[in-house]
Formats: C-alpha cells, sequence, structure tokens
C-alpha cells in the first residue's frame, strides 16, 4: 500500500480558492488512479474527483464539477486539487486516495477500489 498525506487545507471565505496536494510514497504511484474525498461532520464520505493513471481522464461529482480541478505529477508523486468559487458546503475533510487499478471506473465514485488512504486535510468556508 501507499503513504498519503495531504497538505493544503484551511479556513478561507466563501468565493475563495484552496489548493490541496497530495504526497505518495512507498507504492506504485505511477500507475495508481488517484481520488479525492471529503467528509463532513455527520454526513456520509462523499466523492469529489478522481484521475486515472496516465492524467487523461478525469471525473468529478456534480457538486464540485466546473469549480474544482484535479490533477498529477508523477515525477514528483504528488495530486493535487485546485477548489474555486469556494462554498460553505464544502466544508469537510478532505482525503486523498489511490486506486492501484489505474482507471477511473464505474464504481470509482463509491470509493471502492482505492486501498490506500491518507488522514485528511481540514477545508472549512466561512459564509
Amino acid at each position: 500500500q501507499m503513504q498519503l498525506v495531504e497538505s493544503g487545507g484551511g479556513l478561507v471565505q466563501a468565493g475563495g480558492s484552496l489548493r490541496l496536494s497530495c504526497a505518495a510514497s512507498g507504492g506504485s504511484f505511477r500507475t495508481s488512479a488517484m481520488g479525492w474525498f471529503r467528509q463532513a461532520p455527520g454526513k456520509e464520505r462523499e466523492f469529489v474527483a478522481a484521475i486515472n493513471w496516465t492524467g487523461g481522464n478525469t471525473w468529478y461529482s456534480d457538486s464540485v464539477r466546473g469549480r474544482f480541478t484535479i490533477s498529477r505529477d508523477n515525477a514528483k508523486s504528488m495530486v493535487y486539487l485546485q477548489m474555486n468559487s469556494l462554498k460553505p458546503e464544502d466544508t469537510a475533510l478532505y482525503y486523498c486516495a489511490a486506486d492501484p487499478g489505474g482507471k477511473i471506473t464505474m464504481i470509482t465514485m463509491t470509493g471502492r477500489g482505492f486501498d490506500s488512504w491518507g488522514q485528511g486535510t481540514q477545508v472549512t468556508v466561512s459564509s
């Protein structure tokens, strides 16, 4: 399994931007699909975005499409989530995850297939 460490969270006003980073080590980052998930207090974990192993295919939840952008740098073993036009409902603990299958599939949004997870970084958006 891979070790994943998220960073970049913080407190931001509505309409602002944040860039989350996820540093990967100890696994096959270059051949893994990567995803971002989030969980707000009292709510279930929610899919946010995913990117396949080449970076050529991405997918987003309806709630963030057009505002968030996922990207990766395989040379640096990093994955990023650029979050623009943030809303109070984006407040959550954001997790990075790795799927050794490498591809975005019908089950990607469920979180199944992701076998490595980070500890999360908190994003708080004030109104």
